[in-house]
């Protein structure tokens, strides 16, 4: 027997929210990829970018609705072509999204809130980062971190950092 304040993962039935498992499972394990890296400090924007980028990934390529478990080495591969550098994540992001809506008639509600406010974040957002594209040949820096810079949507920064995290697991 439930007693009331513990009633599972799946609600209630009688109007209290569903706890967003799969959101928080896909959360974890890209924080984990992230953490293993060690390619920034875990309080950064930067890693929010790659562990937001990176749990949009493990989450939205769940097909089955079922959290990965032990298959998650299984599941790495899917991960990194998903995550390459020549893939139209955004627009896939963007699909997934809407097709995970409008097939879990509010079964996945709370985990798929949380996946639009990751992606809103993403989007949205915009960090300083080094010029990739900047002219070869310009003026030298002085400093590592004096190089010419440009704002960056959060999700064009995250997405490779991800992308690198996964390798180096």
């Amino acid at each position: 027997m439930l007693h009331r304040g513990h009633e599972g993962t799946d609600g209630t039935g009688d109007g209290e929210p569903a706890v967003p498992m799969a959101w928080f499972y896909a959360e974890y394990i890209a924080d984990e990829l992230l953490r293993s890296g060690d390619l920034m400090p875990p309080t950064s924007f930067e890693f929010r970018a790659g562990r937001d980028a990176l749990a949009l990934t493990v989450f939205l390529s769940d097909t089955e609705g079922e959290l990965p478990g032990v298959q998650v080495v299984s599941r790495l591969e899917t991960w990194l072509s998903l995550t390459a550098y020549d893939q139209p994540w955004q627009e896939w992001v963007r699909e997934r999204l809407a097709e995970v809506a409008a097939a879990g008639a509010g079964r996945r509600a709370p985990d798929l809130e949380l996946a639009r406010e990751a992606w809103r974040w993403l989007r949205e957002t915009e960090l300083l980062a080094p010029d990739l594209n900047a002219v070869p040949g310009g003026p030298a820096p002085l400093g590592e971190d004096e190089g010419p810079k440009v704002w960056t949507p959060a999700w064009q920064l995250g997405l490779p950092l991800g992308h690198l995290a996964i390798h180096l697991f």
